[in-house]
């Protein structure tokens, strides 16, 4: 019962990353972001899969790494395509 609660509270508040679209573009592996920002490799791939939130602190880490706002790696809600946001620029 505890782990389907801590399930839907994920779920309801599941934090959505653009790192591996920003990591591709990069041809980043998450080795190299890992060893950039200052975490095991192993972090990177659960934050990338919505497994775990960063902290404050890291998020900005990472957002400044590839030099973008924090808004434009995390969000509460699903990305807009990036080739759409483009195009309305």
């Amino acid at each position: 019962m505890v782990d389907m609660l801590l399930r839907l509270c994920n779920n309801l508040f599941a934090m959505n990353n653009r790192i591996a679209v920003l990591r591709a573009d990069r041809k980043e592996s998450r080795q190299d972001l890992a060893k950039a920002i200052g975490v095991n490799y192993q972090t990177v791939g659960f934050i990338e899969r919505g497994d775990y939130s960063p902290s404050l602190e890291l998020a900005f880490i990472i957002a400044r790494h590839f030099a973008v706002g924090v808004e434009d790696v995390f969000s509460d809600k699903q990305f807009e395509q990036l080739i759409r946001k483009k195009e309305n620029i």
